[in-house]
């Protein structure tokens, strides 16, 4: 399941996966994302909080994953991956080569530096 949390406020969306995710998750956060870029041209930023990262239920959520972030990175300022998994420092450094946003890896306790971030630059 991912739980996404959106502040429509500062164009910001919060993604907290709990289990693995599903195909059916990037469709609803689509869902609730798009109308978010759709107002505002873009989206200030994305932070995807998790502990630990819980994978895929299946091959055919992986290529959701990887669909959503196809659609997705162009309109997304900056990206904050608040783990304290080790894959938040392997999609930091994947990702600053296919993806079009700003990206930064923060702690899981450092939820309010990566807002802070997002919102102001700090």
């Amino acid at each position: 399941m991912l739980n996404v949390k959106i502040d429509a406020d500062h164009a910001l969306a919060i993604l907290e996966p709990d289990g693995a995710l599903t195909d059916n998750d990037f469709r609803l956060a689509a869902q609730l994302i798009d109308p978010v870029i759709e107002k505002n041209g873009s989206l200030k930023g994305l932070i995807i909080r998790t502990r630990s990262f819980p994978g895929w239920a299946s091959f055919a959520a992986l290529v959701s994953h990887l669909r959503f972030v196809r659609e997705h990175h162009k309109s997304v300022k900056r990206i904050a991956f608040v783990t304290d998994s080790p894959v938040g420092s392997f999609a930091q450094s994947i990702g600053n080569h296919f993806i079009s946003a700003q990206i930064r890896n923060f702690t899981f306790d450092e939820f309010e530096a990566a807002r802070r971030w997002i919102l102001f630059g700090e």
